[in-house]
């Protein structure tokens, strides 16, 4: 499977997400978040580069429990907050859909 991105064909998996991480770009972004039916916005690209890094820094994409302990640090909000805040992002499951579009594999524990 594959997608097309400015006429560049990039190899995805059964689920959508890039093969090759090195592929990722934010053109490619914007594609596989059309995907997912979500308008990038900043807080959208903000979450992506969080994960980005801490994939940079560990090599695992973090489970929604990480993900979300760490918004509510950053922001000062409480875990429910966090969680809603997430949520409004990326609806169908913010490691899921945040990690799809961020290119970077499928988090562990994820169905």
């Amino acid at each position: 499977m594959s997608i097309d991105v400015n006429g560049v064909k990039y190899d995805v998996d059964e689920n959508g997400y890039l093969v090759n991480l090195e592929d990722w770009n934010e053109d490619v972004a914007v594609k596989l978040a059309e995907g997912e039916e979500i308008e990038m916005a900043e807080a959208h690209w903000d979450l992506v580069k969080f994960l980005r890094n801490y994939y940079e820094e560990y090599q695992i994409a973090p489970a929604v429990k990480v993900l979300t302990k760490a918004i509510a640090s950053e922001k000062g909000m409480d875990k429910k907050e966090a969680s809603e805040f997430l949520y409004g992002l990326f609806p169908k499951g913010p490691a899921l859909q945040a990690c799809k579009i961020a290119g970077l594999p499928k988090p562990t524990g994820c169905v």
